[in-house]
Formats: structure tokens, sequence, C-alpha cells
């Protein structure tokens, strides 16, 4: 579900979000650049698991957003709308707990 209406919960700090994805997309060059140099396998994938680990922090950030502004405002308002962005949430933690 979106919302395309709504102010977003992240907008605070979105500086700072798309900073640390332009850091994030560095960091995934970095990894075409060892593969096409061929360093070896273990680097790859520590470099890897860095970049999942922030990528993480994002999702993890996002979310607390999402459920400290969308959620609470949706859950004060009360009706169908607070259902469906509690429902929209716990999807969105599973999937983050899937990958």
């Amino acid at each position: 579900m979106t919302d395309s209406t709504a102010q977003r919960g992240y907008l605070s700090q979105k500086d700072d979000y798309l900073k640390r994805l332009r850091r994030i997309e560095g960091q995934a060059r970095g990894l075409q650049r060892m593969v096409e140099d061929e360093q070896y396998c273990i680097d790859i994938l520590t470099q890897v698991s860095a970049v999942t680990k922030a990528l993480q922090s994002v999702a993890l950030g996002l979310l607390d957003e999402h459920l400290s502004h969308c959620v609470v405002d949706a859950a004060r308002a009360g009706g169908p709308e607070a259902d469906a962005k509690v429902q929209e949430a716990s999807d969105a933690i599973a999937r983050l707990v899937r990958s």
C-alpha cells in the first residue's frame, strides 16, 4: 500500500538517509571493482556483509520512522486506515526478517 499524499515521517532525516545511501552506493561500486580485480573471496564477502548491514540499518531507521509517524498518526485517527497501516508495517517487518 502506498500513500502518495501524506508527508513522510523520514523527511526530517532525509539528508542523512541520502548520505548513507550514497555511501552504500559507493560500497557497491567498490564490490564490483573487487570482483573485476579478482580480489580474494573472503575480502569480497566481508564487504558484502558491510553493505548488507548498512542497508539493514537504513531499513530499520525507515521502519522506525514509519512506525512513529505514519502508524501512530493512523492509530490516532482510528478506523480502517489504522488497521491498514499496522498491517502494512507488519508486512514490511516480515519482508525485512526474510531478507
